[in-house]
């Protein structure tokens, strides 16, 4: 059994998230996925409290500002974690944060709604309080775009890397 990175495995069939990433040590990929749905969730009630209220916008640029800076955090880490699993694994940027052929169905489709509901919600919110505190939330997707690319990193699957000779080495017909 390896201590490396764990790889998710495609399950024949439909599957729910739970299957989907019961492979992955510890199945520590759930978190991620709980913790993006948290996050925008907690971000999507916020904007609309901001967006109403006045007094409480501090309180939407403390959350934008605290997700934003775990989606910078998140992002590098992942980076990280791929130029590591890079020696051995062809890791395209597609598939480390936007989960192209990298998860299976069920994962991308948890955590790219969560990112498409982070961008929406920003865009909306920014939208209809412009030149306030509230763009801010523009911020934010970066929360999600950083939380799949971690999982990505740790948990996807990406094809192994052919080994490259030379010009010089190869083979004159």
């Amino acid at each position: 059994m390896s201590t490396g990175v764990g790889r998710a495995r495609r399950a024949p069939g439909p599957t729910g998230i739970i299957d989907a990433v019961a492979d992955t040590p510890q199945a520590s990929g759930r978190s991620l996925i709980w913790a993006s749905w948290l996050g925008t969730a907690v971000f999507v009630v916020v904007s609309a409290l901001s967006v109403g209220w006045v007094s409480l916008r501090p309180v939407g640029v403390s959350v934008s500002l605290i997700l934003f800076g775990i989606g910078c955090i998140a992002f590098l880490w992942a980076y990280a974690i791929a130029v590591d699993r890079s020696r051995t694994d062809a890791i395209g940027i597609g598939g480390l944060y936007f989960l192209a052929g990298s998860a299976p169905k069920a994962v991308q489709r948890h955590l790219m709604a969560s990112l498409a509901v982070q961008t929406v919600v920003s865009i909306v919110a920014a939208s209809m309080r412009p030149f306030t505190t509230v763009a801010f939330g523009i911020l934010v997707p970066m929360y999600g775009l950083g939380l799949a690319g971690l999982w990505a990193a740790r948990y996807g699957f990406f094809p192994q890397r052919t080994k490259l000779v030379p010009k010089k080495q190869r083979a004159k017909p």
